[in-house]
C-alpha cells in the first residue's frame, strides 16, 4: 500500500511537470556535444533547494536520463557522441543516417532508451540492496579485466584491419596516460606543457576524433550530408517498433548488462554500451552487418547506456558510493537536503526515495513522446539544411562543446589537434573508434592494473591476483571469446575484407615508421619515472612497437601498389580552408574573445562551404543567421549556464 501511495505522490501535477521539463532539457543538452549531463545537473542543483526533496531529485534524475538519451541524436546525425555513453551508437547510427534511415535510427534509439531505462529503474525499485553487493565484489583486478573486455571490441570493429585497430587502441591508451599518473603521481608525456598536467579531457578528445573529420569531409564535395528522400517511404515509427519487438531479447539482455555495469562505480554508460555492443555482435546471425548500419547495434548500445542510470543510483543510494559524476552531484544534493544514504535509507526515508524512483520511471516513459517528436524534426532539419549553414553550425557546436567542459580554450585546441590527426590517420586506414576506446578505457585499465600489481607484489602472488579470482576468470574468458569470435566467423563465412591502404607500400612504411619513432621518443621520456608511473605505459608502448613491426612486414609483403592520389591524404582547397579557420579559431579565442572569434570563423566557414554562385540576399540572410546562432549560444553559455567566456575586443 505504501508503494502505491508513493506512486500517487510522483504523479502529482508538479512532479509530472518537473519530469517533463527535465527530460526535454536533458535531451536538448545531451544532443549538443560537450554540454554533458554532469553540467546540466550541476547548474540546476541550487534551484532544487527551494523544492521538496523528492521533487528536486525527480527533476535532477529526469535531466540526467534525458541527457544520456540525447547523446544519440548527435551520434546518429553528425557522427559525434553527444555524451561519451553514446560512443558505440555512432558505429551503426551514422551509417543508417547516411543510407537515408536517420528517422528509423532515432526511433530505434528512443524505444531502446526507454526500454533500458525502465529495466534499470525497476531494478533500482525492487532489487537495490542485493544488487549493491555486486559492486562490493569487484576489485581492481575485475575493473582491469572489464576494461580489457571493452577493448576486445576492436577485434569486431577491425576485421581485415586488425593490426591498425590495435595500433589505434595503443594510441588511445597512451593518450589516457598524459598528465599526472592515476597511481604514483608521476608527470608523464606533458613535454613541459603546464596545460597538459590535467591530462587530455575525454569529452573534448571524442568530439575532435569523431567530429572534426566529418567537418573536413563535409566541404570536400557538394554531395548532401544525409539522404532524406529515401526515408520518406514507410513510417519509421512503425518499422522501429516492429524491429524492437523482433529484437526484444537483445533489448532485455543489453538492459541487464547496462544495469549491472552501472552498479560498478566508475564504469558508466560508455563501458556498458561497448560491452553490450560486443555481446550483440557476437550473438547476431548477421554480425558482418555491424558497423554498416545494423539496428541491433543501436538497440544494444542505447538500452545499455540508459539502463546505467537506474543501475548507477543503486550504489549511490544504498552504499553512498556514486558511480558517475552526475550521481556524485545528486548525492551531494541528497546530503544538503538532510537525506542520509545507506542501507536504512529505503526504510527510514522511504517516502522520498521511492517517490524519486517512481519519478525516474515516469521521466523515462516521457522520453518516448519527447524523443519521437524531437527526433522527427531534428533529422528532417539536419537532412534539409544546406551545407553553408550546416558545416559552420556543426563546427561551432564542436568548439563551444569542447570549451564548455572546463571553460578552457586549451581544450578546444586539443579537440582540433586530435581531430586533424584523426582525419589524416583515417586516410591510411586507421579508424577513430579504437583510439577512442583506448582513451575512454585507459584510466580504468591502468588504475586496476597498477593497484592489482601493488597488492599482488605486497603479498607475493601477482599472477594469482590477476588470474585467480572467479569473477576475473569469467571476464577473461568472455574477453578471449569476444576477441576470437569475429575473426573465426569471418574465416568460417569466407568473408575477405581487404585493407586497400595496405596496397600502397610507401605510405604504409612512412606511417608505420612514424608510429615507431613516436613510440621510441615516448619511451625515452620514462627514464625518470617511478615503477608505478611507468609500468603501464611502457607495456603499451612496447606492444605498439611490436604491432607496428608486424604491420610493416605485412605492408612489405603486399604484392600490388596503388597510386598515392587514391588515398586522398592531401586536403583540397575547401578542406584546407576549414582546417585553417578552425585552427585559427581555437588559437584566437582568448585574444579576440569568444563572440568575435566565433562570428568571424562562422562566417568564413559558411563562405567556404558555399558551392553555389554567391548572391547578395542569400549571403546577407546567412550572415544574419550566424549572428543569431552565435549570439544565442553566447547568452546561453554566459547567462544561463554561468560559464566563464573569453572576453576580447567585442565583449
Amino acid at each position: 500500500m505504501d508503494l502505491l501511495s508513493y506512486l500517487v505522490e510522483a504523479l502529482t501535477p508538479l512532479n509530472l511537470m518537473l519530469a517533463l521539463v527535465g527530460v526535454i532539457a536533458g535531451t536538448v543538452i545531451g544532443a549538443m556535444p560537450g554540454l554533458s549531463a554532469t553540467m546540466a545537473v550541476a547548474v540546476l542543483v541550487p534551484f532544487t533547494y527551494v523544492m521538496g526533496p523528492a521533487s528536486g531529485l525527480i527533476v535532477l534524475g529526469a535531466i540526467y536520463t534525458g541527457a544520456i538519451y540525447g547523446g544519440a541524436f548527435a551520434a546518429i546525425l553528425v557522427n559525434t557522441p553527444g555524451t561519451p555513453s553514446a560512443i558505440a551508437t555512432t558505429f551503426d547510427g551514422y551509417p543508417m543516417a547516411k543510407q537515408g534511415k536517420g528517422a528509423l535510427a532515432i526511433s530505434l534509439a528512443t524505444f531502446a532508451s526507454v526500454g533500458g531505462g525502465l529495466v534499470g529503474g525497476i531494478a533500482l525499485l525492487l532489487l537495490a540492496p542485493p544488487l549493491a553487493e555486486v559492486a562490493l565484489a569487484f576489485g581492481p583486478a575485475e575493473y582491469f579485466w572489464m576494461a580489457v573486455f571493452g577493448l576486445t571490441l576492436i577485434s569486431a570493429l577491425s576485421v581485415g584491419n586488425t593490426l591498425k585497430g590495435l595500433i589505434g587502441a595503443c594510441i588511445g591508451l597512451i593518450l589516457s596516460t598524459v598528465g599526472v599518473a592515476v597511481v604514483g603521481g608521476d608527470v608523464r608525456f606533458t613535454f613541459d606543457q603546464v596545460s597538459l598536467l590535467g591530462g587530455i579531457d575525454i569529452t573534448s578528445a571524442i568530439i575532435g576524433l569523431y567530429c572534426m573529420p566529418v567537418i573536413i569531409d563535409l566541404v570536400a564535395t557538394k554531395t548532401p550530408h544525409l539522404n532524406f528522400a529515401s526515408a520518406s517511404g514507410e513510417s519509421s515509427l512503425t518499422s522501429a517498433f516492429q524491429l524492437i519487438i523482433k529484437r526484444k531479447f537483445n533489448l532485455f539482455r543489453s538492459s541487464v548488462i547496462g544495469t549491472i555495469v552501472g552498479i560498478l562505480p566508475g564504469a558508466g554508460g560508455s563501458i556498458a554500451g561497448l560491452v553490450s555492443y560486443t555481446e550483440a555482435r557476437r550473438s547476431s546471425k548477421e554480425s558482418e552487418q555491424f558497423g554498416k548500419g545494423a539496428p541491433d547495434g543501436i538497440i544494444a548500445t542505447e538500452s545499455a547506456n540508459n539502463a546505467t542510470v537506474g543501475g548507477g543510483f543503486i550504489p549511490t543510494l544504498v552504499l553512498g558510493i556514486p558511480g558517475t559524476p552526475p550521481d556524485a552531484i545528486i548525492l551531494g544534493a541528497l546530503l544538503v537536503q538532510g537525506i542520509k544514504t545507506g542501507p536504512t535509507l529505503f526504510t527510514e526515508q522511504g517516502s522520498i526515495v521511492y517517490t524519486f524512483i517512481y519519478g525516474l520511471l515516469i521521466a523515462t516513459l516521457l522520453m518516448l513522446p519527447v524523443g519521437l517528436i524531437l527526433g522527427k524534426y531534428a533529422y528532417k532539419s539536419i537532412a534539409k539544411t544546406p551545407k553553408q549553414l550546416l558545416v559552420p553550425t556543426v563546427a561551432f557546436l564542436t568548439v563551444i562543446g569542447s570549451y564548455a567542459i572546463h571553460s578552457n580554450p586549451h581544450d578546444t585546441f586539443v579537440m582540433f589537434s586530435l581531430g586533424v590527426v584523426a582525419w589524416v590517420l583515417s586516410k591510411f586506414g586507421f579508424s577513430a573508434s579504437p583510439i577512442v576506446l583506448g582513451l575512454v578505457l585507459g584510466k580504468i585499465a591502468e588504475q586496476g592494473f597498477v593497484q592489482t600489481y601493488l597488492i599482488g607484489s605486497a603479498q607475493g602472488r601477482v599472477l594469482e591476483m590477476f588470474f585467480g579470482r572467479p569473477i576475473s576468470i569469467g571476464i577473461i574468458l568472455c574477453a578471449i571469446f569476444a576477441l576470437v569470435f569475429p575473426l573465426w566467423m569471418a574465416r568460417k563465412k569466407k568473408v575477405v575484407t581487404q585493407d586497400t591502404t595496405l596496397n600502397h607500400k610507401t605510405s604504409n612504411i612512412v606511417m608505420t615508421g612514424l608510429v615507431m619513432v613516436v613510440g621510441g621518443v615516448l619511451l625515452t621520456q620514462m627514464g625518470g619515472m617511478s615503477p608505478l608511473g611507468s609500468v603501464f605505459p611502457s607495456y603499451i608502448l612496447y606492444a605498439m612497437l611490436g604491432i607496428a613491426a608486424l604491420l610493416l612486414v605485412k605492408s612489405l609483403k603486399s604484392s600490388s601498389e596503388t597510386k598515392f592520389s587514391e588515398l586522398c591524404v592531401v586536403p583540397n582547397g575547401r578542406q584546407l580552408g576549414v582546417i585553417v579557420v578552425v585552427g585559427g579559431w581555437t588559437l584566437s579565442m582568448s585574444t579576440l574573445g569568444f563572440a568575435l572569434s566565433s562570428l568571424l570563423a562562422f562566417t568564413l566557414i559558411m563562405l567556404i562551404a558555399n558551392f553555389d554562385k554567391p548572391k547578395m540576399i542569400p549571403m546577407l540572410k546567412n550572415v544574419s543567421v550566424s549572428v543569431v546562432i552565435v549570439g544565442a549560444f553566447y547568452l546561453l553559455m554566459k547567462e544561463v549556464l554561468l560559464l566563464r567566456m573569453p572576453e576580447g575586443l567585442l565583449f
